[in-house]
């Protein structure tokens, strides 16, 4: 068992396919587009060092501007603050350089084989990670409403947790047609999956997560309601989501993108800086040994973009923070989409209105976290009187909502993410400094282990993020409310640009909250390649018969279209 609240079936085959974030509103195998031998796609000798800007550097930036590289083209970053983006890896001062932070993302399901790629291909390792009840996790706190439950596995917990987990595999099952959409996935067969998902679309695409659950037998009772939404399945709580739609709900646990994480070793940041610094092996064009840092000057992205109009030709011109003015045949945009809405000047004529309409109403997720670095795994030290872990992974409903334990072995020192929230959760901490937070943190923490002074082993100063205060992000990530499906179809597939007037051309959109998985790694990798085919596919360039692109393919797998009327 790998989560409070487990799957809808437990899976006694092992030798059934593995999971993937293989559709449901887009079954494309990018894992074996990026596998197959004959590569993306080619572009014309013609077209060989081609500028094109790649607006973002963060992962799907730095994974869109890696394959064109490698077809050939010469892309140009663009970056305001770090090569990351989310992925955002920070150390402590005064501390251990093996000592990081993960302030994004920190925690990746095996489903997600697209970035699996890239994480083999830069030489990356992953371990498990600690969440709730997972097999990595020595043990498991639920605190709620001043009452706490320790335990090892769901067995340990009282009987009202079990009811609450048969209560959501029901739920899932009657509801959703958990088995059968989780079969189709596995087997990858996209007829069944297209069936099951275009029916749930058009039936849930303006129903709440929470609503979802009212409408159940199984979740009759508020009581388990209330659990549910404070302890939730996978990574914990997950009332802070219950406004939302809950078709984004059922795209993850489908997938089981909040089940059996790992983190990457050293931090996930490595992954764009290691892209950015590598050399392919198979590089059209460019000399053995070219990288996306050697193509810029002083191994920098170019700064921000300020300003994003189009000009004669249908080019992309795009002025820098500096006043650089570029004039481009074709630009991807990966950072957050609300930056087009405020920290950059935009011509109307860049994207269709409905597309204007789209990312006007695209919904993000606050999301705050705080760390501390300690000396020594003390959590494992075991109370005399009860022989327990002297503190666990925590979940509970006072104000540090989920509290991880991070731990390099029981000699070295190491990590408290003392607190991890998401809503109005984490609105509650914005008004706070680091070290204010911090206090309310360890006062939270001492009322559930009055015998530890969490205190006494911190060995340098908290670092802490308010996503929703950060000026080029302004949110955490992208989460769908009741009706938003049609916005983001219209995202999503803005690569595929022939039936668009000319004068739309030429600017893709990309990055995971374009994607249908917002705030999962996956989404950023995946919406990066469906860019680079656009990118491809507008300067003439094909894939290779043997191994058709996601646009190749689009008329025979695009997403279930809604009626405007």
């Amino acid at each position: 068992m790998t989560s409070t609240v487990p799957n809808a079936i437990e899976h006694a085959d092992e030798q059934q396919p593995p999971i993937t974030m293989f559709g449901p509103d887009f079954p494309y195998a990018y894992d074996d587009f990026l596998a197959h031998p004959a590569g993306l796609g080619q572009i014309p000798a013609t077209e060989h060092g081609t500028e094109v800007a790649v607006i973002g550097g963060g992962l799907s930036g730095i994974v869109a501007a890696y394959e064109l590289m490698k077809m050939g083209l010469k892309p140009v970053v663009h970056e305001a603050d770090r090569i990351g983006g989310r992925l955002r890896t920070v150390g402590f001062d005064g501390c251990d350089e093996s000592l990081t932070a993960e302030m994004g993302a920190m925690r990746f399901p095996p489903s997600s084989t697209a970035l699996q790629h890239y994480i083999d291909l830069v030489g990356l390792e992953t371990r498990p990670f600690p969440n709730p009840l997972a097999e990595a996790t020595p043990s498991t706190v639920v605190d709620l409403k001043g009452e706490s439950h320790y335990a090892e596995t769901l067995d340990d917990l009282p009987q009202v947790y079990r009811d609450v987990a048969d209560a959501w595999a029901k739920c899932l099952e009657e509801g959703a047609d958990f088995s059968d959409m989780n079969r189709a996935l596995r087997e990858r067969d996209v007829p069944r999956i297209r069936e099951i998902w275009a029916r749930l679309v058009e039936k849930f695409d303006n129903q709440t997560f929470y609503g979802f659950l009212c409408d159940s037998e199984s979740f009759r009772s508020f009581r388990h309601r209330e659990i549910f939404g404070q302890v939730g399945f996978g990574t914990g709580g997950w009332d802070t989501d219950f406004p939302n739609s809950i078709l984004e709900i059922l795209r993850v646990v489908y997938t089981e993108a909040d089940d059996h994480h790992r983190g990457i070793v050293g931090g996930s940041q490595q992954l764009p800086t290691r892209l950015w610094e590598r050399e392919p092996e198979k590089i059209v064009h460019w000399p053995h040994g070219t990288s996306l840092k050697s193509l810029h000057a002083d191994g920098e992205p170019r700064p921000a973009v300020t300003r994003l109009t189009r000009t004669a030709g249908n080019r992309i011109t795009v002025t820098g923070a500096g006043g650089d003015i570029r004039t481009y045949r074709a630009a991807i945009f990966t950072a957050q989409s609300w930056m087009l809405l405020s920290k950059i000047a935009c011509d109307d004529s860049l994207f269709p209105i409905d597309h204007w309409t789209a990312i006007e109403r695209t919904h993000y997720m606050e999301s705050s976290k705080l760390f501390v670095p300690v000396d020594r795994p003390f959590w494992l030290d075991k109370d005399e009187d009860t022989g327990r872990d002297a503190m666990s992974m925590t979940l509970t409903d006072r104000m540090t909502r989920g509290t991880y334990l991070l731990d390099d072995g029981p000699d070295r020192p190491a990590v408290i993410c003392l607190s991890y929230t998401w809503c109005d959760d984490s609105l509650k901490w914005l008004p706070l400094s680091a070290n204010e937070r911090m206090e309310v943190m360890l006062k939270s923490l001492g009322e559930i282990y009055p015998k530890v002074d969490i205190r006494k082993h911190i060995i340098g100063n908290p670092v802490t993020v308010s996503w929703e205060n950060e000026p080029y992000f302004m949110g955490a990530f992208k989460a769908n409310l009741p009706g938003h499906y049609r916005y983001q179809r219209r995202l999503f597939t803005h690569f595929v640009q022939e039936e668009l007037p000319e004068d739309k051309r030429g600017i893709f959109l990309a990055g995971d909250d374009i994607s249908w998985t917002a705030g999962w790694a996956e989404g950023a990798v995946q919406t990066a390649l469906n860019a680079v085919w656009g990118v491809m596919h507008h300067f003439g360039g094909r894939t290779d018969a043997t191994n058709p692109g996601p646009g190749d393919v689009y008329d025979e797998i695009a997403p279930v279209e809604l009626p405007e009327d």
